[in-house]
């Protein structure tokens, strides 16, 4: 579970991606040379890399922490690895 400070921290990266993605969309639109617009999509994917990575360590911390606590520990790891790997495809 994220903290109040993590929202805040998620959802301020969030925007800021938002903004990227309306950025490529006019460079489409506008006919930007190709190799731009691909450094751009490469911004966007490494922002929201990050910011899964940030919601990876808060679950971490928290959720897995208790599944552990309750003896689920395989299904809390099983569940975790999976979403890690999702994020390095």
């Amino acid at each position: 579970m994220l903290t109040d400070m993590e929202v805040d921290k998620v959802t301020r990266r969030l925007r800021r991606i938002k903004g990227q993605v309306e950025g490529i969309e006019r460079m489409v639109e506008d006919h930007r040379y190709c190799i731009e617009v691909l450094q751009q999509i490469g911004a966007v994917r490494a922002a929201l890399y990050q910011v899964g990575m940030i919601m990876l360590e808060s679950h971490s911390r928290s959720c897995v922490v208790e599944a552990i606590k309750k003896g689920n520990e395989d299904d809390a790891i099983t569940e975790l690895m999976g979403v890690y790997k999702s994020l390095h495809k």
